[in-house]
Protein backbone atom coordinates (compact mmCIF):
# COMPACT_ATOMS: atom_id res chain seq x y z
CA UNK A 1 0.00 0.00 0.00
CA UNK A 2 2.66 2.52 0.78
CA UNK A 3 4.72 1.59 -2.23
CA UNK A 4 0.98 2.05 -4.16
CA UNK A 5 1.00 5.30 -2.83
CA UNK A 6 4.55 6.24 -3.29
CA UNK A 7 4.27 5.20 -7.17
CA UNK A 8 0.42 7.15 -7.16
CA UNK A 9 1.93 10.33 -5.67
CA UNK A 10 5.25 9.94 -8.20
CA UNK A 11 2.40 9.54 -11.33
CA UNK A 12 0.66 12.87 -9.92
CA UNK A 13 4.27 14.54 -9.58
CA UNK A 14 5.01 13.42 -13.17
CA UNK A 15 1.21 14.82 -14.51
CA UNK A 16 2.11 17.95 -12.95
CA UNK A 17 5.64 18.38 -14.20
CA UNK A 18 4.10 17.24 -17.85
CA UNK A 19 1.79 19.79 -18.27
CA UNK A 20 4.25 22.07 -17.41
CA UNK A 21 6.52 20.99 -19.79
CA UNK A 22 3.46 20.67 -22.06
CA UNK A 23 3.04 24.38 -21.74
CA UNK A 24 6.58 25.24 -22.18
CA UNK A 25 6.67 23.41 -25.25
CA UNK A 26 3.30 24.83 -26.46
CA UNK A 27 5.39 28.01 -26.49
CA UNK A 28 8.77 27.66 -26.87
CA UNK A 29 7.07 25.86 -30.06
CA UNK A 30 5.63 29.59 -31.14
CA UNK A 31 9.43 31.16 -30.28
CA UNK A 32 12.19 29.13 -31.45
CA UNK A 33 10.42 26.91 -34.00
CA UNK A 34 9.90 23.36 -34.38
CA UNK A 35 13.54 22.34 -34.60
CA UNK A 36 14.05 24.59 -31.11
CA UNK A 37 11.12 23.39 -29.29
CA UNK A 38 12.56 19.35 -30.17
CA UNK A 39 15.82 20.24 -28.47
CA UNK A 40 14.24 21.77 -25.55
CA UNK A 41 11.86 19.43 -24.75
CA UNK A 42 14.61 16.31 -25.17
CA UNK A 43 16.75 18.15 -22.75
CA UNK A 44 13.71 19.30 -20.23
CA UNK A 45 12.73 15.34 -20.46
CA UNK A 46 16.03 14.42 -19.62
CA UNK A 47 16.31 16.87 -16.58
CA UNK A 48 13.11 15.88 -15.31
CA UNK A 49 14.25 11.93 -15.21
CA UNK A 50 17.77 12.91 -14.08
CA UNK A 51 16.04 14.74 -10.96
CA UNK A 52 13.39 11.18 -10.68
CA UNK A 53 16.22 9.25 -10.55
CA UNK A 54 18.12 11.15 -7.86
CA UNK A 55 14.99 11.84 -5.35
CA UNK A 56 13.09 8.65 -5.96
CA UNK A 57 13.70 4.81 -5.15
CA UNK A 58 13.39 2.98 -8.17
CA UNK A 59 13.74 -0.45 -9.07
CA UNK A 60 15.59 -2.26 -11.19
CA UNK A 61 13.26 -2.56 -14.18
CA UNK A 62 12.76 1.35 -14.04
CA UNK A 63 16.12 1.78 -13.87
CA UNK A 64 16.81 0.00 -17.47
CA UNK A 65 14.00 1.55 -18.64
CA UNK A 66 14.83 4.99 -17.74
CA UNK A 67 18.33 4.26 -18.96
CA UNK A 68 17.40 3.03 -22.21
CA UNK A 69 14.84 6.12 -22.48
CA UNK A 70 17.92 8.56 -21.72
CA UNK A 71 20.39 7.44 -23.62
CA UNK A 72 18.04 7.48 -27.20
CA UNK A 73 17.05 10.88 -25.78
CA UNK A 74 20.60 11.81 -26.02
CA UNK A 75 21.18 9.98 -29.18
CA UNK A 76 18.37 11.93 -31.02
CA UNK A 77 19.55 15.43 -29.14
CA UNK A 78 23.06 14.72 -31.51
CA UNK A 79 21.62 13.65 -34.39
CA UNK A 80 19.72 17.14 -34.34
CA UNK A 81 23.27 18.87 -33.73
CA UNK A 82 24.97 16.48 -36.20
CA UNK A 83 22.20 18.26 -38.75
CA UNK A 84 23.74 20.74 -40.85
CA UNK A 85 21.93 24.72 -40.35
CA UNK A 86 20.34 25.75 -43.27
CA UNK A 87 21.25 29.65 -45.10
CA UNK A 88 18.78 31.52 -44.96
CA UNK A 89 17.38 32.45 -48.50
CA UNK A 90 17.95 35.79 -49.67
CA UNK A 91 15.20 38.17 -50.04
CA UNK A 92 14.23 38.73 -53.81
CA UNK A 93 15.15 42.29 -55.09
CA UNK A 94 12.04 43.03 -56.81
CA UNK A 95 8.38 42.00 -56.29
CA UNK A 96 8.23 40.66 -59.66
CA UNK A 97 11.33 38.35 -59.44
CA UNK A 98 10.29 34.59 -58.57
CA UNK A 99 11.58 33.22 -55.30
CA UNK A 100 13.52 29.77 -56.61
CA UNK A 101 12.46 27.25 -54.44
CA UNK A 102 15.36 25.09 -53.23
CA UNK A 103 15.76 21.37 -54.09
CA UNK A 104 15.01 18.87 -52.14
CA UNK A 105 17.69 16.52 -50.78
CA UNK A 106 17.87 13.23 -52.20
CA UNK A 107 18.96 11.48 -48.81
CA UNK A 108 15.45 12.84 -46.94
CA UNK A 109 11.94 11.02 -46.40
CA UNK A 110 9.13 11.84 -48.20
CA UNK A 111 6.95 13.92 -46.41
CA UNK A 112 3.25 15.52 -46.58
CA UNK A 113 2.83 17.96 -49.29
CA UNK A 114 2.51 20.83 -47.49
CA UNK A 115 5.76 20.15 -45.45
CA UNK A 116 8.47 22.39 -45.86
CA UNK A 117 10.68 21.01 -48.42
CA UNK A 118 14.20 20.49 -47.20
CA UNK A 119 16.76 22.14 -48.74
CA UNK A 120 20.23 22.02 -49.43
CA UNK A 121 23.09 23.29 -47.51
CA UNK A 122 25.39 25.68 -49.07
CA UNK A 123 28.97 24.77 -48.71
CA UNK A 124 31.56 27.89 -49.16
CA UNK A 125 34.71 26.51 -50.70
CA UNK A 126 38.08 28.18 -50.70
CA UNK A 127 38.91 29.82 -53.05
CA UNK A 128 42.50 28.45 -53.27
CA UNK A 129 45.40 31.38 -53.39
CA UNK A 130 47.37 31.65 -56.76
CA UNK A 131 51.11 31.75 -56.50
CA UNK A 132 53.14 32.40 -59.34
CA UNK A 133 56.70 32.07 -60.12
CA UNK A 134 59.07 34.69 -61.01
CA UNK A 135 59.46 32.72 -64.56
CA UNK A 136 55.15 33.02 -64.90
CA UNK A 137 55.52 36.79 -63.96
CA UNK A 138 58.32 37.50 -66.29
CA UNK A 139 56.30 35.81 -69.53
CA UNK A 140 52.77 38.14 -67.75
CA UNK A 141 55.04 41.01 -68.48
CA UNK A 142 55.94 40.63 -71.50
CA UNK A 143 52.71 39.29 -72.82
CA UNK A 144 51.17 42.89 -70.87
CA UNK A 145 53.77 45.36 -71.22
CA UNK A 146 56.72 43.90 -74.19
CA UNK A 147 55.06 42.79 -76.87
CA UNK A 148 53.32 44.85 -79.35
CA UNK A 149 49.73 43.79 -81.40
CA UNK A 150 50.57 43.00 -84.98
CA UNK A 151 47.97 45.31 -86.05
CA UNK A 152 49.77 48.20 -84.65
CA UNK A 153 53.07 46.55 -86.09
CA UNK A 154 51.89 46.80 -89.44
CA UNK A 155 50.79 49.83 -88.90
CA UNK A 156 53.59 51.97 -88.02
CA UNK A 157 55.38 50.03 -90.70
CA UNK A 158 52.87 51.98 -93.13
CA UNK A 159 53.02 55.37 -91.36
CA UNK A 160 57.14 54.95 -91.33
CA UNK A 161 57.39 53.56 -94.67
CA UNK A 162 54.77 57.02 -95.98
CA UNK A 163 56.28 59.35 -94.31
CA UNK A 164 59.92 58.42 -96.00
CA UNK A 165 58.13 58.67 -99.43
CA UNK A 166 56.80 62.11 -98.72
CA UNK A 167 60.40 63.65 -97.07
CA UNK A 168 62.27 61.79 -99.46
CA UNK A 169 60.28 63.88 -102.47
CA UNK A 170 60.37 66.64 -100.50
CA UNK A 171 64.83 66.76 -100.08
CA UNK A 172 64.62 66.36 -103.50
CA UNK A 173 62.69 68.99 -104.34
CA UNK A 174 64.43 71.06 -101.87
CA UNK A 175 68.14 70.53 -102.03
CA UNK A 176 68.50 68.87 -105.59
CA UNK A 177 72.13 70.00 -105.59
CA UNK A 178 72.82 67.41 -102.68
CA UNK A 179 72.51 63.76 -103.59
CA UNK A 180 70.42 62.09 -101.17
CA UNK A 181 69.92 58.63 -101.11
CA UNK A 182 67.11 56.25 -101.13
CA UNK A 183 65.39 57.12 -97.73
CA UNK A 184 65.04 53.45 -95.51
CA UNK A 185 62.90 52.83 -92.57
CA UNK A 186 64.05 50.56 -90.11
CA UNK A 187 65.37 49.76 -86.55
CA UNK A 188 64.05 47.65 -84.13
CA UNK A 189 60.23 47.71 -85.55
CA UNK A 190 61.89 46.06 -88.07
CA UNK A 191 63.84 43.56 -86.97
CA UNK A 192 61.35 42.17 -84.46
CA UNK A 193 63.09 43.76 -80.96
CA UNK A 194 60.48 46.41 -80.40
CA UNK A 195 59.42 47.38 -76.77
CA UNK A 196 55.86 48.78 -77.23
CA UNK A 197 55.28 51.94 -79.22
CA UNK A 198 57.99 53.62 -77.48
CA UNK A 199 61.08 53.10 -79.46
CA UNK A 200 61.41 55.50 -82.45
CA UNK A 201 61.42 53.72 -85.80
CA UNK A 202 65.03 54.97 -87.69
CA UNK A 203 64.61 56.37 -90.73
CA UNK A 204 68.24 56.91 -92.56
CA UNK A 205 68.58 59.97 -94.95
CA UNK A 206 71.85 58.23 -96.64
CA UNK A 207 74.53 60.85 -97.86
CA UNK A 208 76.19 59.79 -101.43
CA UNK A 209 80.07 60.82 -101.04
CA UNK A 210 82.50 60.52 -104.07
CA UNK A 211 83.95 57.53 -103.68
CA UNK A 212 87.67 59.12 -104.39
CA UNK A 213 87.17 62.04 -102.70
CA UNK A 214 86.61 61.52 -99.19
CA UNK A 215 88.40 58.78 -96.88
CA UNK A 216 87.57 57.44 -92.98
CA UNK A 217 89.79 58.58 -90.01
CA UNK A 218 89.66 56.29 -86.99
CA UNK A 219 88.15 58.83 -83.96
CA UNK A 220 91.74 57.84 -82.02
CA UNK A 221 93.87 59.01 -84.41
CA UNK A 222 91.92 62.45 -84.12
CA UNK A 223 91.89 65.41 -81.85
CA UNK A 224 88.58 63.76 -79.80
CA UNK A 225 90.91 60.46 -79.37
CA UNK A 226 87.37 58.87 -79.37
CA UNK A 227 87.35 55.35 -80.13
CA UNK A 228 83.61 55.17 -81.23
CA UNK A 229 83.77 58.12 -83.83
CA UNK A 230 85.36 58.58 -87.40
CA UNK A 231 85.92 61.46 -89.54
CA UNK A 232 85.29 61.75 -93.13
CA UNK A 233 87.98 63.54 -94.35
CA UNK A 234 88.06 65.59 -98.08
CA UNK A 235 91.05 64.08 -100.02
CA UNK A 236 92.39 64.76 -103.37
CA UNK A 237 91.83 68.96 -103.35
CA UNK A 238 94.84 69.17 -105.55
CA UNK A 239 93.30 67.62 -108.27
CA UNK A 240 89.51 68.67 -107.46
CA UNK A 241 89.36 71.63 -105.30
CA UNK A 242 86.45 72.65 -103.08
CA UNK A 243 83.32 73.07 -105.05
CA UNK A 244 83.67 70.20 -106.82
CA UNK A 245 81.59 67.90 -104.63
CA UNK A 246 78.26 69.30 -103.17
CA UNK A 247 79.19 68.43 -99.82
CA UNK A 248 81.85 70.94 -99.76
CA UNK A 249 79.90 73.90 -98.32
CA UNK A 250 79.53 71.54 -95.14
CA UNK A 251 83.49 70.84 -94.49
CA UNK A 252 85.11 72.17 -90.94
CA UNK A 253 88.51 72.22 -91.29
CA UNK A 254 88.96 70.07 -93.75
CA UNK A 255 86.48 67.40 -92.48
CA UNK A 256 82.85 66.45 -93.27
CA UNK A 257 80.94 68.24 -90.48
CA UNK A 258 77.76 66.54 -89.35
CA UNK A 259 76.93 69.54 -87.07
CA UNK A 260 76.38 71.39 -90.23
CA UNK A 261 74.53 68.60 -91.42
CA UNK A 262 71.69 68.49 -88.61
CA UNK A 263 71.48 72.21 -88.33
CA UNK A 264 70.51 72.18 -91.97
CA UNK A 265 67.85 69.77 -91.93
CA UNK A 266 66.61 70.78 -88.45
CA UNK A 267 65.45 73.64 -90.09
CA UNK A 268 63.76 72.30 -93.38
CA UNK A 269 62.20 69.59 -90.91
CA UNK A 270 60.87 72.20 -88.13
CA UNK A 271 60.28 75.35 -91.06
CA UNK A 272 59.72 74.31 -94.60
CA UNK A 273 57.81 70.93 -94.26
CA UNK A 274 54.78 71.08 -94.07
CA UNK A 275 53.62 68.44 -92.14
CA UNK A 276 49.82 69.06 -91.26
CA UNK A 277 48.86 68.30 -95.06
CA UNK A 278 51.04 65.25 -95.12
CA UNK A 279 49.45 64.31 -91.71
CA UNK A 280 46.04 64.83 -93.47
CA UNK A 281 46.74 63.12 -96.15
CA UNK A 282 47.97 60.06 -94.33
CA UNK A 283 45.30 60.15 -91.99
CA UNK A 284 47.76 61.21 -88.56
CA UNK A 285 48.92 63.99 -87.19
CA UNK A 286 53.05 64.75 -87.39
CA UNK A 287 54.77 66.82 -85.26
CA UNK A 288 58.16 67.68 -85.11
CA UNK A 289 60.04 67.89 -81.55
CA UNK A 290 61.73 71.46 -81.34
CA UNK A 291 63.25 70.59 -77.93
CA UNK A 292 65.52 67.09 -78.79
CA UNK A 293 68.73 67.23 -79.85
CA UNK A 294 68.18 64.59 -82.28
CA UNK A 295 65.63 65.47 -85.37
CA UNK A 296 62.56 63.73 -84.27
CA UNK A 297 59.26 63.47 -85.41
CA UNK A 298 55.94 62.61 -83.38
CA UNK A 299 53.21 60.62 -85.15
CA UNK A 300 50.07 60.27 -83.66
CA UNK A 301 47.13 58.23 -85.13
CA UNK A 302 44.02 57.08 -83.64
CA UNK A 303 45.36 53.39 -82.99
CA UNK A 304 49.44 54.26 -81.95
CA UNK A 305 51.46 57.03 -80.68
CA UNK A 306 55.19 56.58 -82.92
CA UNK A 307 58.08 58.56 -82.77
CA UNK A 308 60.06 58.51 -85.94
CA UNK A 309 64.15 59.70 -85.74
CA UNK A 310 65.48 61.11 -88.73
CA UNK A 311 69.39 59.96 -89.12
CA UNK A 312 71.80 61.44 -91.79
CA UNK A 313 74.07 58.39 -92.52
CA UNK A 314 77.43 57.53 -94.53
CA UNK A 315 78.87 54.22 -95.24
CA UNK A 316 81.47 53.22 -92.73
CA UNK A 317 85.00 51.71 -93.09
CA UNK A 318 83.59 47.75 -93.78
CA UNK A 319 80.61 46.84 -95.47
CA UNK A 320 77.06 46.78 -93.87
CA UNK A 321 78.77 49.78 -91.14
CA UNK A 322 77.40 53.18 -90.89
CA UNK A 323 77.83 55.91 -89.57
CA UNK A 324 76.00 58.60 -88.22
CA UNK A 325 75.60 62.54 -87.70
CA UNK A 326 74.78 62.85 -84.06
CA UNK A 327 74.69 65.44 -82.01
CA UNK A 328 78.04 64.82 -80.01
CA UNK A 329 79.65 67.66 -77.52
CA UNK A 330 83.27 68.81 -76.78
CA UNK A 331 86.16 67.63 -79.50
CA UNK A 332 83.66 64.86 -80.67
CA UNK A 333 81.57 67.70 -82.61
CA UNK A 334 82.60 67.19 -85.72
CA UNK A 335 82.96 63.28 -85.88
CA UNK A 336 80.40 60.82 -86.93
CA UNK A 337 79.46 58.02 -84.56
CA UNK A 338 79.68 54.90 -85.47
CA UNK A 339 76.28 52.64 -85.29
CA UNK A 340 76.46 49.60 -83.66
CA UNK A 341 72.87 48.64 -84.01
CA UNK A 342 73.12 47.19 -87.38
CA UNK A 343 75.65 44.44 -86.55
CA UNK A 344 73.96 43.83 -82.86
CA UNK A 345 70.13 42.96 -84.69
CA UNK A 346 72.57 40.41 -87.40
CA UNK A 347 74.54 39.01 -84.62
CA UNK A 348 71.11 38.23 -81.72
CA UNK A 349 68.81 37.38 -85.00
CA UNK A 350 72.05 34.61 -85.77
CA UNK A 351 72.21 33.17 -82.62
CA UNK A 352 68.76 32.98 -81.97
CA UNK A 353 68.18 30.78 -85.46
CA UNK A 354 71.61 28.58 -84.74
CA UNK A 355 69.30 27.28 -81.56
CA UNK A 356 65.98 28.43 -81.37
CA UNK A 357 67.02 30.53 -78.50
CA UNK A 358 65.33 33.55 -76.47
CA UNK A 359 68.16 36.12 -76.59
CA UNK A 360 65.67 38.53 -78.49
CA UNK A 361 63.26 37.67 -75.96
CA UNK A 362 65.26 38.89 -72.85
CA UNK A 363 66.20 41.86 -74.74
CA UNK A 364 62.67 43.19 -74.85
CA UNK A 365 62.48 42.20 -71.51
CA UNK A 366 65.16 44.35 -70.22
CA UNK A 367 64.63 47.65 -72.71
CA UNK A 368 60.65 46.99 -71.33
CA UNK A 369 61.64 46.90 -67.44
CA UNK A 370 64.33 49.72 -67.59
CA UNK A 371 62.10 52.10 -69.82
CA UNK A 372 59.76 52.17 -67.05
CA UNK A 373 62.02 52.52 -64.05
CA UNK A 374 62.73 55.85 -63.06
CA UNK A 375 66.88 54.79 -62.60
CA UNK A 376 67.13 52.48 -64.89
CA UNK A 377 65.53 54.25 -68.07
CA UNK A 378 69.21 56.48 -68.18
CA UNK A 379 69.93 52.63 -69.78
CA UNK A 380 69.90 53.18 -73.23
CA UNK A 381 69.18 50.20 -75.60
CA UNK A 382 73.20 50.11 -76.84
CA UNK A 383 74.20 48.75 -73.31
CA UNK A 384 71.23 46.09 -72.71
CA UNK A 385 71.95 44.41 -76.21
CA UNK A 386 75.91 45.01 -76.01
CA UNK A 387 74.72 42.57 -71.77
CA UNK A 388 72.88 39.87 -73.86
CA UNK A 389 75.18 39.31 -76.52
CA UNK A 390 77.81 38.63 -73.78
CA UNK A 391 75.60 36.15 -72.77
CA UNK A 392 74.42 34.66 -75.38
CA UNK A 393 78.09 33.80 -76.80
CA UNK A 394 78.30 32.30 -73.12
CA UNK A 395 75.32 30.43 -72.17
CA UNK A 396 74.45 27.34 -73.68
CA UNK A 397 70.81 26.90 -72.69
CA UNK A 398 68.82 29.35 -74.67
CA UNK A 399 65.16 27.52 -73.88
CA UNK A 400 62.19 29.50 -72.84
CA UNK A 401 62.58 27.65 -69.24
CA UNK A 402 66.10 29.11 -68.55
CA UNK A 403 64.49 33.07 -69.43
CA UNK A 404 64.13 34.12 -65.85
CA UNK A 405 67.60 32.54 -65.45
CA UNK A 406 69.43 34.59 -67.79
CA UNK A 407 67.28 37.77 -67.01
CA UNK A 408 68.78 37.50 -63.33
CA UNK A 409 72.21 36.57 -64.71
CA UNK A 410 71.97 39.45 -67.05
CA UNK A 411 71.43 41.58 -63.56
CA UNK A 412 74.20 40.54 -62.40
CA UNK A 413 76.35 41.21 -65.41
CA UNK A 414 75.60 44.56 -65.05
CA UNK A 415 75.80 45.12 -62.05
CA UNK A 416 79.30 43.79 -62.21
CA UNK A 417 79.95 46.50 -64.83
CA UNK A 418 78.61 49.54 -63.02
CA UNK A 419 80.56 48.95 -59.99
CA UNK A 420 83.66 48.99 -62.39
CA UNK A 421 82.12 51.60 -64.20
CA UNK A 422 83.35 49.67 -67.90
CA UNK A 423 80.91 47.69 -70.54
CA UNK A 424 83.05 46.83 -73.56
CA UNK A 425 81.87 46.66 -76.50
CA UNK A 426 80.97 43.59 -78.37
CA UNK A 427 82.52 44.14 -81.78
CA UNK A 428 85.19 46.68 -80.31
CA UNK A 429 86.85 46.19 -77.11
CA UNK A 430 88.45 49.93 -76.78
CA UNK A 431 84.95 51.29 -76.55
CA UNK A 432 83.28 51.84 -72.93
CA UNK A 433 79.36 51.92 -73.42
CA UNK A 434 79.47 53.57 -69.76
CA UNK A 435 81.25 56.51 -70.68
CA UNK A 436 78.74 58.69 -71.17
CA UNK A 437 76.94 58.21 -67.90
CA UNK A 438 78.02 60.79 -64.74
CA UNK A 439 78.68 59.22 -61.68
CA UNK A 440 75.69 59.78 -59.77
CA UNK A 441 73.79 57.74 -62.67
CA UNK A 442 75.89 55.16 -62.40
CA UNK A 443 75.61 54.69 -58.35
CA UNK A 444 71.49 55.09 -58.89
CA UNK A 445 71.64 52.28 -61.61
CA UNK A 446 73.66 50.25 -59.29
CA UNK A 447 71.76 50.29 -56.57
CA UNK A 448 68.54 49.89 -58.19
CA UNK A 449 69.88 46.66 -59.47
CA UNK A 450 71.07 45.32 -56.50
CA UNK A 451 67.97 46.00 -54.84
CA UNK A 452 66.58 44.35 -57.93
CA UNK A 453 68.53 41.08 -57.60
CA UNK A 454 67.45 40.73 -53.98
CA UNK A 455 63.43 40.71 -55.09
CA UNK A 456 63.24 40.84 -58.99
CA UNK A 457 59.48 40.86 -59.07
CA UNK A 458 60.01 44.30 -57.93
CA UNK A 459 61.11 45.40 -61.27
CA UNK A 460 58.44 44.19 -63.21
Amino acid sequence: MAEFSQNRGKRRDGEVLGGAVDFLLANARLVLGVGGAAVLGIATLAVKRLIDRATSPRDEDDAKRDSTCLEDSWQELSLLKATPRLQPQPRPTALSQPVLSPAPSPSAPEGPADADPPTSPQLCSPVPSVCLTFQEKLLAFERDHVTMPVAHVALAKQLAGDIALELQAYLRNKFPELPFGALMPGGPLYDGLQVGAADPVRLLVPLVLEPGLWSLVPGVDTVAQDPRCWAVRRTQLEFYPRGSSPWDRFLVGGYLSPRVLLELLRKALTASVNWPAIGSLLGCLIRPRVASEELLLEVQHECLELPVAVLLSTAGAQAGDLLLAWPLEGLAGNLWLQDWYPAEAARLRALDERDAGTRRRLLLLLCGVCRGHPALGRLGRGPLTQVVLHLGEQEADWAEEALAEHFLQALELLVGSLERASLPCHFSRGVNLLDGLREEDIDDMGCALYWGLRAPEGLL
